[in-house]
C-alpha cells in the first residue's frame, strides 16, 4: 500500500483518500474564490468605465421626447374635443333646420289641404248649381212640351 508523508505525518490508505479529498476541496474553494474575485474586479472595472454623463444625456433626450409626446397627445385630445363640439353644434343646427323645415312643410300641406277642400266645395257647389239650372231648364222644356196642345 502507498504511503504519503506530509508535515511529519504519515498517511496510509483511507486517510490518504481523505487527505486527497480535503486538498481537492480546498483547491476547488480557492479556485472558486479566485474566479469570484476576478468577476468582481471585471465588474468593478466595467462600472468605473460607465459614462454617467452619456447616460444622463440620453435620459434627458428620452425625457424631452416623452414631454413632446405628452404635449402632442394633449393637443390631439383638445383638437378632438373641439372637433366633437363643432360637430355637435352642426348636428344641433341641422336638427333645428329639419324641425323648422318640417313645420313649414306641415303648414304648406295644411294650407294646400284647405285650398283643395275649398276648391272641391266650390266645384261641388258650382256643379250642384249647374245641375239645378239644367234641371230647371229641362223641367221647363218638358213642361212646355207637355203643355203644347199640338204634341198630342
Amino acid at each position: 500500500m502507498a504511503e504519503v508523508e506530509f508535515g511529519g505525518m504519515t498517511f496510509k490508505g483511507g486517510k490518504m483518500m481523505v487527505l486527497v479529498t480535503a486538498l481537492s476541496t480546498l483547491g476547488g474553494a480557492l479556485w472558486g474564490g479566485f474566479e469570484f474575485y476576478k468577476d468582481y474586479m471585471d465588474m468593478k472595472e466595467i462600472i468605473q468605465n460607465i459614462d454617467v454623463g452619456e447616460i444622463e444625456a440620453r435620459n434627458n433626450v428620452i425625457e424631452t421626447k416623452l414631454d413632446e409626446a405628452i404635449d402632442y397627445s394633449r393637443s390631439i385630445k383638445n383638437d378632438l374635443r373641439d372637433d366633437f363640439n363643432r360637430m355637435e353644434k352642426n348636428v344641433d343646427r341641422v336638427e333645428d333646420a329639419t324641425r323648422e323645415m318640417e313645420t313649414k312643410v306641415n303648414d304648406m300641406i295644411d294650407r294646400a289641404k284647405e285650398r283643395f277642400d275649398t276648391q272641391r266645395e266650390s266645384l261641388q257647389t258650382d256643379t250642384r248649381l249647374q245641375m239645378e239650372a239644367l234641371e230647371g231648364r229641362l223641367n221647363k222644356k218638358i213642361q212646355s212640351a207637355l203643355d203644347n196642345p199640338l204634341a198630342d
